[in-house]
């Protein structure tokens, strides 16, 4: 899969989705506690609620990141599996200047995280 496909495969995917399910899906993959933090909540436990057809909805700032995020995961997990996806969340990422992608998230800096997202599915190597 080229990265531009992948890139935009996400995209495309998050796109088609409404928030909840994608609050449901980043739930799974990365964990109630991380979705809060990434989305920039106080509420570790928030993203069940938001998650919940009856639920409240995250405030627009908050779907933004969790949108970025799922692109992210999306784009990542795709190539690399869900495991090294998981690490590459939490992890210090050269791409980013040693900060997770989750900090990255919570900070909204899409190109930059999308880049890391690309760099990492085609083996580059930050210099």
């Amino acid at each position: 899969m080229s990265i531009s496909t992948g890139i935009g495969a996400a995209h495309a995917g998050t796109a088609r989705l409404g928030i909840r399910e994608i609050v449901r899906q980043l739930n799974g993959a990365l964990g109630a506690t991380l979705v809060a933090a990434l989305a920039g909540a106080r509420d570790p436990k928030i993203s069940y609620k938001w998650a919940r057809t009856d639920g409240p909805e995250p405030k627009p700032e908050a779907q933004a990141r969790l949108m970025l995020a799922h692109r992210a995961w999306t784009a990542v997990s795709s190539v690399e599996g869900e495991h090294v996806a998981r690490l590459w969340f939490v992890g210090a990422n050269p791409w980013l200047g040693e900060i997770s992608p989750i900090e990255a998230i919570s900070r909204l800096e899409a190109k930059k995280v999308m880049d890391a997202a690309a760099a990492m599915t085609d083996d580059r190597f930050a210099g």
